[in-house]
Parts: C-alpha cells; structure tokens; sequence
C-alpha cells in the first residue's frame, strides 16, 4: 500500500474529523473563557482585592541596563493564566458532566425485548399447550 494511500485512509476517517472539529471548536472555547475571566471575573476579583491588576504584578530582578528592559518574573501572568485554566477545566467538567448523564438517561430506557425466532415461538407454544394438558 502507497504512503498517500496509507494517508488518505487515515486523514478520511471519521475519528479523525471529529477530532479535529473539536479541536477548532475548544480553541474557540478557549478564547470564549479566557474572555469571560480576562474581561468579567479578573476585573471583579480586582475590586474586591482593592484594584490590583493581576497581570501587572511582577517581580524585578534586575533593572534595565543601556536601554535594555528590565528583567521581570511575571507572576500576575501566571495567577492569571492558572484562573483561566480552573475556570476552562470547570467549564469542560460541567459539559462533560451532562453528557454523561444524558448518556446514562438513554441506556436506562428499556429496551424492548427481540421478538424470538418462528421456531423457538412454536416450541414455546407445544410446550404451553402440553403443560395445560
């Protein structure tokens, strides 16, 4: 089998599509949480701690040297990029959660039970009516 070949069949395969529209779809999730926590949650939390900015805190290191800039440890980045991550993780936790549960609905519904083969439904009934003899 041909290289192309061996990847058309790979690139074509339904798992493969699904995986990559979810990708597509969870990078637009992401950027859809990172809104909500960069433009509503982090602002909220910000008044409540007396109007800190989370992404200007930052440690110094060494200041700027000829015009260089000075060398920081950006830690607001990281509380920031760590609520975001919570607040995705959360996010996915709670879709995952429902559907699971609507899952779970579907398999509770009773089945109903296979109608059984002529043969067997004849047996069934010689049996029955040898029984009432």
């Amino acid at each position: 089998m041909s290289f192309l070949k061996e990847f058309k069949e790979f690139a074509v395969k339904g798992n493969v599509v699904d995986m990559a529209v979810g990708v597509v779809i969870g990078g637009a999730f992401g950027k859809i949480v990172s809104s909500l926590v960069s433009d509503i949650i982090m602002p909220i939390v910000g008044a409540l701690t007396g109007g800190v900015d989370f992404k200007d805190l930052k440690l110094s290191i060494s200041e700027g040297i000829a015009g260089l800039p000075p060398v920081t440890i950006n830690y607001g980045m990281f509380i920031q990029t760590v609520v975001d991550f919570l607040i995705i993780a959360f996010c996915i936790f709670c879709v995952i959660k429902g559907i699971n549960s609507f899952k779970r609905k579907q398999e509770e519904a009773p089945a109903e039970p296979e109608k059984p083969a002529p043969d067997i439904e004849l047996l069934t009934e010689i049996r029955d009516l040898l029984k009432n003899r």
